[in-house]
């Protein structure tokens, strides 16, 4: 591995916005949701607009992914932006000329994410992640796709492709806030399992990832924690 703690500075490509008008099917989503389910789409009335968050797509989208998983979104952020402001971090083969001092001491990564990230780098360039075809595949083969590489689970590819290809009918089911924010809605005795997730939001096809971004807007409001970071999603 290279020892350099940083390579030389190279220019970052400037981030799309990320905060954005809805795509044309959040409209009709709206509605059948409004059918569907009244109570999830009160949402909006309840607790305002849906800010329609967007992250990166491609390498800087599943990195900043990787930096999300099991912490909670204000650590999650502080790292990211620790780890964007690292020369060549958001470039494949700039990330893996990083060492630990500073994805793990700069950045602040855990060793296990640090090396999720080398991963994902590494099988980028090795070309066994095509991430220019992952747009025109089918959900659960872009899933499955995403999941072939180390540290890349379910939680982490339906994020990714919920919020960097604007997916309608993408549910990350083991998403804690997700459960949290349902059975607050509902008023249930306790948080749904993953497995009982994913049969209620059969309700929302084909649709779910609209339902999901409701559901973490009206967590955010429950917790008193708004949030006026484009890239928070729960």
């Amino acid at each position: 591995m290279n020892t350099q703690t940083a390579p030389d500075p190279v220019p970052q490509p400037a981030p799309p916005p990320l905060l954005a008008p809805p795509p044309p099917w959040a409209e009709a989503g709206l509605a059948a949701l409004a059918d569907a389910d009244p109570a999830l789409y009160g949402i909006v009335a309840r607790c305002g607009p849906l800010p329609w968050r967007r992250r990166a797509p491609g390498f800087p989208g599943l990195l900043r992914a990787i930096c999300g998983q099991q912490i909670s979104n204000r650590a999650a952020g502080a790292i990211w932006a620790r780890l964007r402001a690292l020369p060549g971090a958001l470039e494949p083969a700039g990330l893996l000329a990083l060492d630990d001092a500073a994805l793990c001491g700069t950045a602040g990564l855990s060793r296990p994410k640090a090396a999720h990230a080398r991963s994902l780098a590494a099988a980028i360039l090795a070309g066994e992640l095509r991430l220019d075809l992952l747009p025109a595949m089918p959900d659960e083969e872009a899933v499955a796709h995403l999941c072939a590489v180390r540290g890349l689970g379910r939680w982490t590819a339906a994020v990714h492709l919920l919020f960097a290809e604007d997916r309608p009918d993408i549910f990350p089911e083991g998403d804690l806030a997700l459960a949290a924010s349902l059975a607050h809605l509902r008023g249930l005795p306790e948080r749904p399992s993953p497995r009982a997730l994913t049969a209620i939001a059969g309700e929302w096809r084909p649709y779910r990832s609209l339902a999901a971004r409701l559901l973490w807007h009206h967590w955010r409001h429950a917790t008193g924690r708004p949030g006026a970071d484009p890239e928070d999603d729960g």
